[in-house]
């Protein structure tokens, strides 16, 4: 009897135990994947970003100015012989100023056209699930030169050769945003990495939600759908 009353207190113990590590090992992954996941973005300030930045440079600093968390997003662009873009934007985390898949959040397709081209965004990682509608671009549209350049007849790819955010330069990025938050002070609040600066502008609330997190966004230039992509709709300029 007496060993029989041992077993079973041992026993009870090790469910006990058991118990415990599966919480704790739930409890890091859960937030290890929510890591990043509750941090706005405003997918049609970053899809205007793109159609009226004069170059990379340019774009980083849009790009900061819009994202609403601590880290600074880092920027690749890579041209194709056919005109086409691919814009990515990564968090640069362990500062080799590549992209890593895992670092990825967007990228930004420029596909050309008979007389004009299609721009698509689309999210990754956080923000996988949103598509933007395939946007229509023609002359005579109001956009930088970072995309008006493909319609010059003199037009020569200039960036074959990948261009990055250098690591040099993430410093002075951070330094611009501060100064841009700074002197708008009534869009953002205090925050901490990983966090949302506020509510989102105009009473609006996000639209989708990843991890017990928003990913935000959408409104005219697209949706996000919890885990699941919204089927592009063409927007005739």
């Amino acid at each position: 009897m007496l060993s029989k009353m041992l077993f079973a207190a041992a026993l009870s113990v090790g469910l006990v135990g058991a118990v415990g590590c599966d919480n704790g090992r739930e409890s890091t992954d859960r937030w290890a994947t929510t890591e990043n996941t509750n941090v706005k973005i405003d997918w049609d300030k970053v899809n205007e970003a793109y159609k009226l930045a004069d170059g990379p440079e340019d774009l980083e600093k849009r790009i900061n100015e819009i994202y609403e968390g601590d880290e600074i997003i880092s920027i690749a662009v890579h041209d194709q012989e056919d005109k086409s873009q691919i814009v990515t934007g990564f968090f640069d985390k362990n500062t080799d100023g590549k992209v890593d898949e895992p670092e990825k959040i967007f990228t930004i397709k420029r596909v050309p056209t008979d007389g004009g081209a299609t721009v698509q965004t689309t999210g990754h990682g956080a923000y996988y699930g949103y598509h933007s509608p395939v946007l229509s671009i023609m002359t005579g549209m109001m956009m930088g030169h970072m995309l008006s350049s493909m319609f010059m007849p003199s037009y020569v790819p200039m960036y074959r050769q990948p261009y990055t955010t250098p690591a040099s330069r993430v410093s002075s990025l951070g330094s611009q945003r501060a100064n841009h938050r700074a002197a708008n002070p009534g869009k953002y609040s205090r925050s901490q990495s990983g966090r949302s600066y506020g509510s989102p502008s105009g009473g609006s609330r996000p639209t989708g939600r990843s991890g017990g997190g928003y990913r935000g966004g959408g409104g005219r230039f697209g949706l996000a759908r919890a885990g699941r992509a919204v089927k592009p709709q063409r927007l005739v300029a």
